[in-house]
């Protein structure tokens, strides 16, 4: 095949959130906002959990991960996109977009994996009150933590190598808010069905076997909770879920959405992964806070406060 002169691609230029074009103001400090907000409810919740010994439990100790997960998604690419709202300068280098896509999938991978893990805590929690800190011993809990952040960055790191192995000496304008694998690969000069086809089986099938597994852990943990006698007892048991499941309804609703089919209207899309991207993080925080006295308890304690038995 007869070879041609290219200019290697050595920097991108992302174009944003379509169709604001005049509103950088009023986008900076929507952003600015959730971002701020997100890190002071994640790292208030890191800050109550290391402070208060109640909270060194299984439970607590999967939420400590949920947050450090949550740090660090909503700071992948906010900073950069609150950078170019405020300075109007789009343009990213190869190793920053890199970045964006490797951590963007190796974080959202963990969430999904430790949302699994989380389930099942619950299920033993629930299914197995006698046997549970037998199960969920502290070497099971950091051997089930430790699994989800080294699959996930073997996960980020396939589909990483992939989409910048790919030749890119034509267009570098990415069409889209932040480098991902999708709005990347398609300025490609080359065949980019290797990579598609892997991204939606990785980000297809992963995330629906986390889900069936989830649902299998809920069938069962409702079925217990239908056969408990006290009114009571069944009251706590689904207050100790409510929390889980919300923020697993609002991590794989967008997920499904923007990955399941690639290929629907880029508007519906960016809205969908914009609130999965910039709120799930500034919310799981809150879900759990607003549900659970001992998270509340913690941080009034942290705050200086006095605790209340109730």
């Amino acid at each position: 095949m007869e070879m041609k002169n290219h200019t290697v691609v050595l920097e991108f230029i992302l174009l944003g959130i379509p169709n604001t074009k005049g509103h950088e103001t009023i986008l900076f400090i929507i952003f600015l906002t959730f971002y701020l907000c997100t890190l002071l409810g994640n790292l208030l919740i890191l800050s109550a959990i290391l402070a208060d010994y109640r909270l060194h439990t299984p439970m607590y100790f999967f939420l400590f991960n949920l947050s450090v997960v949550d740090l660090g998604f909503a700071s992948i690419s906010t900073p950069k996109f609150l950078v170019s709202l405020w300075a109007n300068n789009k343009t990213i280098s190869l190793g920053g977009c890199m970045s964006q896509v490797f951590f963007y999938h190796f974080l959202g991978s963990t969430e999904c994996l430790l949302c699994t893990v989380m389930a099942y805590d619950r299920y033993v929690a629930i299914c197995h009150p006698l046997r549970y800190l037998v199960i969920m011993n502290w070497r099971v809990c950091i051997i089930l933590a430790a699994s989800t952040w080294i699959t996930s960055a073997f996960h980020a790191t396939i589909l990483t190598s992939l989409t910048f192995t790919l030749p890119y000496c034509r267009a570098n304008v990415v069409d889209y808010f932040f480098c991902d694998v999708f709005p990347v690969a398609k300025l490609a000069c080359a065949d980019t069905y290797v990579i598609e086809t892997v991204t939606f089986t990785n980000t297809g099938v992963v995330p629906m076997t986390c889900f069936s597994l989830i649902l299998m852990s809920y069938v069962r943990i409702v079925y217990s909770i239908l056969k408990m006698n006290s009114g009571e007892g069944r009251r706590k048991a689904a207050s100790t879920c409510a929390s889980h499941l919300t923020v697993v309804t609002l991590f794989f609703g967008p997920c499904a959405l923007v990955y399941m089919q690639p290929r629907q209207s880029k508007v519906l899309v960016t809205a969908v992964q914009l609130f999965g991207y910039v709120a799930t993080p500034m919310l799981n925080p809150v879900i759990y806070t607003l549900r659970n006295k001992e998270v509340k308890g913690a941080l009034r304690k942290l705050s200086g406060g006095q605790m209340t038995a109730r």
